[in-house]
């Protein structure tokens, strides 16, 4: 029997991955037993462990539950302190046909930057737009940690990357890892701002390209790992105006000096909030966060949708 080291995480954890790529990994193996384990794409916080079986890929959902003060991850019946110790257990008990014999081979994963990245922590790794980068590691959702052709490694922000096709230096094209809304405002990865961005980027419709020059809102925004974490709902005043497409009737329209209450900051940029009564969404590149915000200012406060977690063997809906 194949062995592995469990406490290698990067071995066997694919981060964000959809059911059919993970589905495409393991029915390239030959062996039955292959696995992988990926975030569950329905419920945050939980995972999904994708074993090759003998003729299909099987998905079990792994509920991340807290039980008083600490944390245990739930695969049916069986109840474990951590992950490496579940995998543990299922190399020597049967999922269905088989037990985890090895994780899945993951390729090499190559990145081409979409802007210029300075950093400004001793542990960024700087680099420029074209520039190709190595992915060694998703540490988290909008910062990854990366090499660079001369071997120096360091993090990097998810949003001023994009994927190269096939992953070979001759075949990277724009496949953005996030995308890029309205002409001109690149979507970085947090809430606060961080390092310059190219003036000129290349900005894309369905129908159209055009080279972005000055009149299309240049942004001198960088961006702090502080901020990722803030706490939300969290008050933002609008620093650049925005008129919404007239068919997107979820847009919020933005005023200069509008505040408005941020309720959900997602990596391709795009925020959800509230401003003058309405819900929507808008650009993070047109609001700057605020400390102190004047009460009478904000808007309604926003509602909260609960996700029931169940116990289920099988990831389904994944």
């Amino acid at each position: 029997m194949d062995t592995f080291d469990v406490s290698n995480r990067n071995s066997w954890y694919f981060g964000t991955m959809s059911r059919l790529d993970a589905t495409e990994v393991l029915m390239n193996e030959r062996d039955r037993g292959v696995f992988l384990v990926r975030d569950s794409n329905s419920i945050a916080g939980d995972y999904v462990l994708c074993v090759r079986e003998d003729t299909k890929v099987s998905n079990y959902i792994i509920n991340k539950i807290q039980q008083q003060d600490q944390i245990f991850y739930r695969i049916g019946d069986q109840l474990f302190e951590n992950l490496p110790k579940l995998l543990t257990f299922y190399t020597l008990h049967y999922l269905d046909t088989t037990p985890l014999r090895r994780p899945a081979s993951k390729k090499p994963e190559k990145v081409i930057g979409k802007f210029d990245f300075d950093g400004s922590d001793q542990d960024d790794l700087p680099f420029r737009r074209g520039e190709i980068l190595t992915v060694i590691r998703k540490d988290e959702d909008q910062w990854w940690t990366a090499k660079n052709q001369q071997g120096q490694i360091g993090q990097i922000p998810v949003p001023y990357v994009q994927r190269c096709e096939e992953n070979t230096d001759d075949n990277c094209i724009d496949r953005p890892l996030s995308s890029i809304s309205n002409c001109g405002n690149p979507l970085g990865p947090s809430n606060s701002l961080r390092s310059p961005l190219l003036a000129n980027v290349t900005c894309k419709s369905d129908a159209t390209e055009s080279l972005i020059t000055a009149n299309c809102h240049q942004l001198s925004n960088s961006l702090k790992k502080s901020d990722l974490h803030r706490k939300l709902p969290a008050y933002a005043r609008v620093k650049q105006a925005r008129v919404p497409n007239a068919y997107d009737k979820t847009a919020l329209k933005l005023e200069i000096d509008d505040v408005i209450k941020v309720t959900k900051t997602n990596i391709n940029g795009q925020w959800e909030g509230e401003l003058k009564g309405k819900k929507g969404h808008f650009p993070f590149t047109h609001v700057e966060f605020i400390d102190d915000c004047d009460p009478l200012h904000s808007p309604e406060s926003n509602t909260t949708e609960a996700h029931s977690v169940q116990s289920t063997k099988n990831d389904w809906g994944e």
